[in-house]
């Protein structure tokens, strides 16, 4: 059975447990820091994918510790983790790599300029199911 594709969340909370063990709101910063402010997880979505990720063995509890009268958890990466991150962290290499040398491929070929006066219009779409 092929294993399930790696979310963005699941690939970044993995990321931000790369680097030191944290508690939830930790990880919610340290992701939020990782994306440039693009990804804000909610506590719901951080507790679903660090749930599936304890269950999938990519993750395990550090420790916990009351914090101003709150239990707080700490999770740290295992080692199936560190391998899953680093696979994937290849296989997003491997892709902007294609990418990009298909963008470098594109860029270079000559395109057909609209007339002075006219402007540029996207192809219209056609409707009425997947495409």
């Amino acid at each position: 059975m092929t294993p399930r594709p790696m979310t963005e969340p699941a690939f970044l909370v993995l990321t931000a447990l790369a680097g030191a063990a944290r508690h939830g709101y930790g990880i919610v910063g340290e992701v939020a820091e990782l994306s440039q402010g693009r990804i804000q997880l909610k506590v719901g979505t951080l507790y679903g994918v660090l749930d599936r990720l304890v269950a999938e063995g990519q993750v395990e509890l550090d420790r916990e510790e009351i914090w101003q009268g709150r239990l707080r958890r700490y999770y740290r990466l295992t080692n199936e983790g560190g391998l899953a991150l680093a696979e994937e962290a290849e296989r997003q290499a491997a892709n902007a790599r294609a990418a990009t040398e298909r963008l470098r491929a594109w860029r270079q070929k000559p395109r057909a300029t609209p007339a002075p006066g006219r402007a540029r219009t996207r192809p219209a779409v056609a409707s009425g199911g997947p495409a």
